[in-house]
């Protein structure tokens, strides 16, 4: 994807890019691939520094942004995603990778792709070549494909609008090392400023490779049989969705209706800016697709996510039938704020991987997403603390029992015997009178994460404030909560609602209140349970 600049700052590091570019194309062409450099606080105090995730994936050190190549291969899971190996902020974008035989715990590689003669390396996708229709390797040994765009600096600065085009890259050595083919650019641009992020799957319907790419306000299909030709099928998003910023990093795949045989098609489309609470989110569409058309069952705007911090989400290719699973990951961050985020030695983190479901709800398609499972190898049993059927009328402290609310899961179960409190939710709070209040409101029938008073937050005047999401239920409702550095994920009665949002107390959170206003509840069951750090 790209990163539109917004200020003086930003715009004197994308010069400051520009001068350094010609040296990482040199380390291209040699061929060389350090791996990224920790500086010598992140040697000495590893993965320890204010903010830093405990559980959550995070570069060892500078600039990340999209999750991009992911793909599983016998017994890994592969994250590449947008790098910048040379600052915290955003710059020539190379590929970082990483790989895990759990999701939860990580071993950073090397850099997989180096920007070259045809551009910086943006944001795409990877697939195992089973059948080797490229020929780059042998159905023995099939071929790892990274499929991504090239977004050429000269180009885009002297004004042209076909400055970004797609390429591939292959590996026959499980993602370890890349040639990136001779023939590139695999797929030229006809002259769309905004022609990026392809996101490729095997249709097995009709035998061909699909790429879906975001084109400015839409999305483009294109098939192909051996992923260097491409001919163009149709677009989507005319009409559909919204459309207050740029389309970016669309996800296309077919899933299971829960509690049926019917399958669907869904959609996703990342947008920035117009999320529903500021900046970047990302929109889902379910629907139909043919191998050529997608239709979607409505044109209204659906969200993935209602936090501030979840965009450019994709899922992982090629996940064996025998798991069955659509796993997920985003980017845990806001292009309104990103580059300025208080926190040293690396910028941004990505969410807890998660499994996605739809489900049909009042006649209409829901997206539904929670942890993956693999969560539960990091619950700490000797750090928990549970409260069983008590009323809640005002406010009640948690007796945390040691658990380090920094690092933890929360899960609530509440029942309203009478009518629904005003409001009602958690309140985070440190010995600096920081807080933050996670909630509901009756007469607004939204949750919020309100993070105006949770520490730092003069770094931008985008940032503090409060984010809400639409939701009605009836008499009882179920909150799991992730809170990790700086960091929390809402999951709402098993991820019919999700919210992620990040936050940056002066210090870390020690006391954790349910409250009412207007009204009382019945806590059904209250658990914490501390998460064992992966690093």
């Amino acid at each position: 994807m790209k990163y539109i600049l917004k200020n003086e700052n930003m715009k004197r590091c994308y010069f400051f890019s520009e001068v350094i570019i010609g040296l990482f194309l040199v380390f291209s062409m040699i061929g060389c691939s350090p791996a990224p450099k920790k500086t010598e606080d992140a040697t000495k105090n590893y993965y320890s520094e204010q903010y830093r995730p405990q559980f959550h994936f995070s570069p060892e050190a500078h600039w990340m942004n999209d999750p991009n190549g992911m793909v599983y291969y016998e017994g890994e899971y592969h994250l590449f995603y947008q790098y910048f190996p040379d600052s915290t902020v955003w710059g020539p974008m190379h590929w970082g990778h990483a790989v895990s035989t759990d999701l939860v715990h990580w071993e950073h590689l090397p850099i997989a792709l180096y920007p070259d003669s045809l551009g910086l390396i943006f944001s795409g996708s990877a697939v195992i070549d089973w059948g080797n229709t490229t020929g780059f390797g042998s159905k023995a040994n099939p071929p790892m494909i990274a499929i991504f765009t090239y977004n050429n600096m000269e180009g885009e600065k002297s004004g042209r609008n076909d400055f970004q085009s797609q390429g591939i890259a292959y590996s026959l050595d499980k993602g370890r090392t890349w040639t990136k083919y001779s023939g590139n650019p695999v797929l030229p641009n006809p002259g769309i400023r905004d022609f990026r992020d392809p996101k490729v799957s095997w249709n097995k319907e009709i035998n061909k490779w699909i790429m879906v790419f975001a084109a400015h306000d839409r999305v483009k299909f294109y098939s192909s049989s051996n992923l260097k030709e491409w001919i163009f099928e149709s677009d989507f998003g005319m009409g559909s969705g919204a459309h207050t910023g740029v389309w970016e990093c669309p996800d296309l795949f077919s899933i299971k209706v829960e509690g049926s045989e019917d399958t669907k098609w869904v959609l996703l489309v990342s947008i920035n800016p117009g999320g529903p609470n500021g900046g970047s989110a990302t929109q889902y569409f379910v629907g139909s697709f043919n191998g050529k058309s997608f239709i979607p069952e409505t044109s209204e705007t659906n969200w993935v996510d209602w936090g501030r911090d979840n965009y450019a989400g994709v899922t992982w290719s090629d996940i064996p039938e025998s798991d069955g699973r659509r796993l997920f990951l985003g980017w845990m961050s806001n292009w309104d704020y990103a580059t300025v985020v208080p926190t040293d030695v690396w910028r941004s983190a990505m969410t807890f991987p998660r499994e996605i479901n739809i489900k049909k709800v009042d006649g209409k398609f829901l997206l539904v997403s929670n942890p993956a499972k693999e969560l539960e190898s990091i619950r700490d049993a000797n750090l928990s603390s549970t409260i069983l059927s008590e009323t809640i009328s005002g406010e009640k402290e948690i007796d945390m029992k040691g658990v380090n609310l920094s690092q933890c899961e929360i899960t609530i179960d509440l029942t309203f015997e009478k009518e629904l409190p005003e409001s009602f939710g958690l309140i985070l709070e440190n010995n600096l009178n920081e807080s933050v209040k996670i909630g509901y409101s009756k007469a607004d029938s939204k949750f919020f994460i309100d993070r105006t008073t949770s520490g730092k937050n003069g770094f931008s005047d985008k940032f503090s404030g409060i984010a809400w999401a639409p939701y009605t239920f009836k008499n009882q409702v179920q909150l799991q909560l992730l809170l990790d550095a700086s960091s929390v994920e809402l999951f709402v009665d098993g991820g019919n609602l999700v919210m992620t949002d990040l936050l940056f107390p002066t210090e870390p959170f020690k006391k954790i209140k349910l409250f009412t206003s207007g009204g009382e509840l019945q806590l059904q069951k209250a658990e914490i349970v501390g998460l064992k750090r992966i690093w």
